[in-house]
């Protein structure tokens, strides 16, 4: 593991827990359609509460939302940056408008955003326990005896979890602490991703004037906020059709244990509609949003719409399409996505999971009779799912396209602990391959 990684990851959790102390602290979620902030304010206590958790990062702290603030994303596209400058401007247009709404400056934030060509790992670490109980030095032994696979030139570290503890033949443990036996095992979940876009971020909220506390996959987040308590114990995949990219997390035991993302999501459908009718592309994107859909019904042939503009073309200008030619356009480019989206969880081992029910989110998953295509495509149980209700969240912000920064909020309270929480350090993690992630799935779960 790069040890200036590992630093940066350590300082970042301390900036988060000094943030939450202080009691304020934004999340910024940037994305390729919109970037959105808020401003988070905390009880004042400054003490996380008990939780199941075992690290140092365990628990929550109540908080409610004070400042909500959306603009149009620029300089944003498969969900990472490729203007510095334009988004920037984004940024400081959306910070600055959450903090006028909750009436103060907030100097960290927490980021979370797609793409960035995410894979997942799967590692497995074993240690004997010398005095025959497990302690904090005993977590911290098995995490460090995790083999690390190669992961490539130009890639990052984002997220390393331990998802399980087994002591001698029991699995399935939380919290192995206090507990006897001869030898202690963990499956850990390690997503890495491309490190220019990291770079990139952080440069950009840098010249934003803002402190890190926090790096967060959006798929990651998606799940936390769209997928119920039961869907995340037994197994459940959370789709995030977003602008720019699809995400796509699979969440077991209240853990994300699969992490991907396809280039592809809403603007290639708005391109598809502009380019099918010759339209300007906000025209296409007003024409996706009232009038979008994937499953034609005898009615859509009699649904005018009007194509009106102002080109000056007589023809041009007083043309209309019927309903059924959107669909028609529409449909092959979702059926795309979802035929991605089925191979990604075939390769992932989903099949092999207690359940396999599918949650559909982000703004793209507001396409009418998408989840009924969604479920033919995939052969699940599918549904459409909003994020959490959370205190202080205002009506305009309560719909999936908002999944993501909302479980950001709740990344903020409760982080899952991350293998920098334990205390070790960078250099004794070995580097060796390991076993395809799927394989990984069908062995421990």
């Amino acid at each position: 593991m790069n040890k200036e990684l590992f630093q940066s990851q350590l300082k970042m959790r301390r900036a988060r827990q000094i943030a939450i102390q202080r009691g304020l602290i934004s999340i910024l979620d940037v994305g390729s359609s919109k970037i959105t902030c808020f401003v988070l304010s905390f009880d004042g206590s400054g003490e996380f509460k008990d939780s199941d958790g075992i690290g140092p990062m365990s628990g929550q702290s109540s908080f409610r939302i004070i400042g909500v603030a959306t603009t149009r994303s620029r300089g944003v596209r498969f969900g990472e940056i490729e203007s510095i400058h334009e988004t920037e401007r984004a940024i400081r247009t959306v910070v600055q408008a959450s903090q006028k709404m909750a009436g103060t400056r907030v100097d960290h934030v927490i980021a979370t955003f797609s793409g960035a060509r995410p894979r997942s790992y799967g590692l497995e670490g074993r240690s004997e326990l010398v005095d025959g109980i497990v302690t904090d030095e005993s977590i911290s032994r098995v995490v460090a005896s995790s083999e690390i696979p190669n992961i490539g030139v130009g890639r990052e570290i984002l997220h390393a979890q331990p998802v399980n503890f087994s002591i001698d033949n029991r699995s399935g443990l939380i919290d192995p602490r206090g507990q006897a036996g001869n030898a202690l095992s963990v499956d850990i979940h390690m997503l890495t991703v491309g490190s220019i876009a990291v770079e990139n971020l952080l440069y950009c909220l840098q010249r934003c004037d803002l402190e890190v506390a926090g790096l967060v996959s959006s798929s990651y987040c998606s799940g936390m906020s769209s997928l119920v308590e039961d869907e995340q114990e037994l197994g459940a995949a959370c789709v995030d059709l977003g602008g720019g990219s699809t995400g796509i997390s699979i969440f077991l035991k209240k853990h994300m244990i699969f992490s991907d993302s396809i280039r592809l999501g809403g603007n290639h459908i708005t391109n598809d509609i502009s380019h099918g009718l010759h339209t300007d592309f906000a025209t296409a994107e007003r024409i996706k949003t009232f009038y979008g859909g994937v499953l034609a019904t005898g009615m859509d042939d009699k649904e005018v719409i009007d194509l009106r503009s102002d080109t000056g073309d007589w023809e041009h200008d007083s043309r209309s399409v019927s309903r059924a030619d959107i669909i028609g356009i529409v449909r092959p480019r979702v059926e795309e996505v979802l035929e991605e989206v089925k191979e990604r969880l075939e390769v992932a081992g989903f099949n092999s999971l207690p359940s396999q029910r599918v949650v559909l989110t982000g703004g793209g998953s507001q396409l009418e009779g998408l989840d009924g295509l969604a479920s033919k495509i995939l052969g699940q149980q599918v549904r459409l799912g909003r994020p959490l209700r959370i205190q202080g969240l205002p009506q305009s912000a309560t719909g999936s396209a908002f999944s993501s920064c909302v479980g950001a909020s709740l990344f903020a309270t409760s982080p899952q602990d991350e293998w920098w929480d334990f205390g070790i350090p960078a250099s004794s993690y070995p580097a060796k391959s390991i076993k395809r992630v799927a394989k990984w799935f069908k062995e421990n779960w």
